[in-house]
């Protein structure tokens, strides 16, 4: 299974905040290095690297070398997934509720 269909992979690498940080200073800013993020962290440029690591197994981020550094950018497809199936669990619910305000609805009368 590709990281792009696994959303436990997704989930797994979003549940740290810094790595949620680091994917969102992506989002914003576009491809950069470790050190040019580390630059927006609180942690060190080693800890950046490690989470981009993390990031990269689950396939939210890719780098592409650049001379001596790696210059990360993001890829969305892993995301896609991991929200089709929020949104295919949230419809399951979204049916069962209805189901049930039918159900008391119907008692009432």
């Amino acid at each position: 299974m590709s990281p792009a269909d696994d959303p436990d992979a997704v989930f797994s690498a979003l549940a740290d905040a810094t790595r949620r940080q680091v994917v969102q200073a992506l989002a914003r800013s576009g491809p950069a290095t470790a050190t040019e993020l580390a630059g927006d962290f609180t942690v060190s440029r080693q800890a950046v690297v490690k989470h981009l690591q993390a990031l990269s197994q689950a396939g939210l981020v890719v780098g592409d070398r650049e001379g001596r550094e790696m210059r990360y950018r993001l890829t969305p497809a892993p995301m896609a997934g991991a929200m089709d199936w929020m949104a295919e669990v949230g419809a399951g619910w979204d049916d069962r509720l209805a189901a049930l305000s039918q159900f008391l609805s119907d008692r009432d009368l």
